[in-house]
């Protein structure tokens, strides 16, 4: 069974909609299927598709909750520096779509969430590499999963301090999610990771001490943010889209 990409579309004139469309039904019997993504979909999109001369644009550009980890595909005069790809009109959409395949047919969107099996895709450039430290299997593969509808799809595990320190040595993470309950000194990772050379982008604690003074600690220390447990789904994906 092939894999669906969900494309967010934003802008564009009624004719565009509409060859748009075509593409979409088309692909329906590709191995990879494209489909128009709305706030009803059953995951947060995969890729964005920007009309950059429209209104609607501007308001989608600017907003604080888009989420910069999204591929930007943009049409016209006046693209962002973080589009991904840029198109003139008229538009080519056998073009885009062969840019889109490109991506998705040789990667896939479908996650992996076993962490003992290995890899069978290619994680393609740009993607920001995450590690989640944290000695709870169930904790891990839920946060993978969240993390993965954030758009953060490279994600690296371990079930204590000894085993993180291994992992940073072997290759720099852009985030690091680290569970502040373990015994072997979390507190102590936290402070290097946040002043460490090249810097961590984001280091995000997980606890379940639901406290003002852990959350105090967690800002003092210099953490993006503090999750508590139980998980918050819908806080989980606004802290996600933030790192």
């Amino acid at each position: 069974m092939g894999s669906t990409v969900f494309v967010k579309v934003v802008g564009f004139r009624d004719v565009e909609r509409h060859a748009l469309n075509t593409v979409f039904r088309v692909s329906a019997e590709q191995p990879t299927c494209y489909a128009l993504w709305t706030p009803e979909a059953p995951v947060m999109p995969h890729i964005a598709l920007i009309d950059v001369e429209s209104y609607e644009a501007g308001m989608a550009l600017a907003s604080p909750g888009l989420n910069r980890n999204l591929k930007l595909i943009c049409v016209g005069e006046g693209a962002p520096e973080r589009a991904w790809r840029v198109f003139p009109r008229p538009i080519n959409w056998s073009a885009i779509l062969h840019c889109m395949d490109q991506l998705f047919a040789k990667v896939g969107v479908d996650i992996d969430l076993d962490p003992d099996g290995q890899p069978t895709t290619m994680i393609p450039p740009g993607v920001r590499q995450t590690l989640v430290i944290d000695p709870t299997r169930d904790d891990r593969l839920y946060l993978r999963a969240r993390l993965a509808l954030a758009g953060l799809i490279d994600v690296d595990e371990a079930d204590s301090v000894a085993q993180a320190q291994g992992k940073l040595r072997e290759r720099h993470y852009d985030v690091v999610i680290v569970n502040v309950d373990m015994l072997d000194d979390p507190w102590s990772l936290v402070e290097r990771l946040v002043s460490a050379h090249p810097p961590v982008g984001s280091v995000v604690v997980t606890t379940a001490n639901r406290s003002w003074a852990m959350h105090d600690r967690a800002e003092q220390s210099g953490c993006r943010a503090l999750l508590d447990k139980p998980f918050d789904p819908g806080h989980l994906y606004r802290v996600f889209q933030m790192v």
